[in-house]
């Protein structure tokens, strides 16, 4: 068993496993120390117990099932939102370049439903299923403007995007024994990366409010400029990275917060999600 082998393959899926771990020399150190410590044949079984400590992989661990289900509602939520705001007269800017990325997101939305809806009938699962009716993006009235002001139908979608990013993350671990589910997981992740990158310019625009302060990825722990969505972004003041405070090696504390993502637990997107579902 070429244990070195194992962790580099294991690193190409997941680049982060050990952050899950330790720092990568304490924990490559640790996996060379079991040859003096214990028997070839209970390396299995050192390894499965730092894999739990990784990925959570208990008796308990969620269900790929219920992650996929879990991401095509996320899904459903946007694609459904694309398309109302597509079909509102006067709310996208006519003839700006606003109507065509706010078509090509929704088209990449409802790829995203698809792709979601045919792999977990793959798995012999049944998909959940959401209506446009279903979903109220007012958010029970935090959002009333969201369909007659253009800026407030942007901050909106930022935060919709913001969250997709950090649930994808944060589902990773779950998939890490179903490497093709896994891969599709990832190639969303980053197209709703490249949506959220491209939404906080539209709103740097006059006509999507000018929100200046705005860069492509997060600052800090809520840099949306709209209070209502402060449980999107926490945990987004991280400093703390592999257990390094990254201030500390000379960064502001901007930077160190903007060069790191946060993941969000599944329990977090749906009470975040929950305010927009019927």
């Amino acid at each position: 068993m070429n244990i070195v082998n194992i962790l580099e393959e294991i690193e190409k899926v997941d680049a982060e496993v050990y952050e899950r771990l330790n720092p990568r020399r304490a924990a490559m150190k640790q996996f060379f120390n079991f040859g003096s410590k214990v028997a070839v044949a209970a390396v299995p079984l050192a390894l499965g117990s730092m894999f739990k400590k990784a990925y959570g992989q208990t008796s308990t661990a969620v269900a790929v099932e219920e992650v996929l289900n879990f991401a095509l509602t996320l899904e459903y939520l946007e694609y459904y939102f694309y398309q109302k705001g597509a079909d509102t007269a006067g709310l996208i800017p006519a003839g700006s370049p606003a109507v065509g990325a706010i078509n090509t997101i929704r088209d990449h939305e409802q790829a995203h439903v698809n792709l979601l809806k045919t792999a977990i009938t793959g798995l012999g699962k049944t998909p959940v299923a959401f209506t446009a009716g279903q979903f109220d993006y007012t958010a029970k009235g935090t959002f009333p403007t969201v369909f007659s002001n253009y800026p407030t139908f942007l901050a909106v979608a930022q935060a919709f995007e913001d969250t997709g990013v950090r649930a994808y993350k944060g589902q990773a671990g779950n998939l890490i024994g179903t490497p093709g589910v896994l891969q599709t997981a990832l190639q969303i992740h980053s197209v709703e990366a490249r949506h959220a990158s491209h939404i906080r310019q539209m709103r740097k625009a006059p006509a999507g409010g000018g929100v200046s302060a705005l860069k492509p990825w997060i600052t800090g722990a809520n840099d949306s400029g709209v209070p209502q969505v402060d449980p999107v972004y926490k945990g987004e003041d991280n400093l703390i990275q592999g257990g390094v405070n990254i201030t500390s090696l000379g960064f502001s504390t901007n930077a160190s917060t903007e060069a790191f993502d946060e993941p969000l637990t599944m329990a977090e997107v749906k009470a975040i999600a929950g305010l927009f579902i019927r």
